[in-house]
């Protein structure tokens, strides 16, 4: 078993994995680098889902290998992929799946209070994230009381507000209309860049082009290209996530 190169916060090598006996991935390898966002795109049951909750530890793969920061994932147990995806990673679906009874800073600072953040401060962090994502005024709302985009948003700052160091996106903008979603893709990234987590995200080819650095393409559970688009401006600096749990 060989660890992957340093810079590489994810990496994986010939993940292989089946559906009732249908393939999802049939080999897949890449590398993910600190602070870089990689959009994972294709048509609909090219294995784009299975890859990223492969990478999260959602799914153990069948076959092959993945790697956070030097540490397997592959060979975890249950109990410790769990707190890995606590602690160390977000998740977005492509649909916000929110709490009915809480409100929408309760929603998003839900991860936080499961962790042990104490409920002031865990408010105030999702207090700032809804703010960052122009939905600051609809705090106190519930999701019944908000639009599909604007849950989805929350859906976002929920799981941002952790400061995770890697944020999977499943098709986040699935279930919005095309104004809606590329609005929603650029607060998600924009606020990604700003505080460096590294985002793995799965969309459409078009989308890609305007937010991520690079391009992974699959096609029937098999990597067929990649492209490299230009690196974000030095000026674009970075924060630093400061919340503690």
């Amino acid at each position: 078993m060989v660890a992957p190169p340093d810079n590489d916060v994810l990496w994986a090598r010939a993940l292989h994995f089946q559906h009732n006996g249908s393939p999802a991935l049939r080999g897949v390898s890449l590398g993910v680098r600190e602070g870089e966002i990689l959009a994972v795109t294709g048509p609909r049951g090219s294995g784009k889902t299975t890859l990223l909750q492969c990478l999260a530890g959602l799914l153990p793969a069948q076959q092959g290998e993945v790697w956070f920061n030097s540490t397997p994932v592959h060979t975890m147990g249950p109990l410790t992929r769990e707190r890995l995806r606590r602690d160390r990673f977000g998740w977005i679906d492509p649909v916000p799946m929110l709490v009915p009874e809480l409100n929408a800073w309760e929603n998003a600072a839900l991860p936080l209070l499961l962790r042990g953040t104490s409920r002031r401060r865990a408010k105030t962090a999702a207090l700032e994230w809804l703010e960052r994502l122009d939905i600051g005024d609809s705090a106190r709302k519930r999701p019944h009381e908000l639009t599909q985009a604007q849950r989805q948003r929350v859906a976002v700052a929920r799981a941002l507000a952790t400061c995770p160091t890697v944020l999977f996106a499943d098709e986040p903008t699935a279930s919005l209309h095309r104004a809606d979603g590329a609005q929603v893709l650029r607060t998600l990234t924009t606020a990604a860049r700003s505080h460096g987590i590294t985002v793995v995200i799965a969309t459409h080819p078009a989308q890609a082009a305007d937010l991520a650095d690079r391009t992974v393409s699959l096609l029937d559970g098999r990597r067929v290209n990649t492209v490299h688009l230009p690196p974000v401006s030095e000026t674009e600096g970075r924060q630093t996530c400061s919340l503690s749990a």
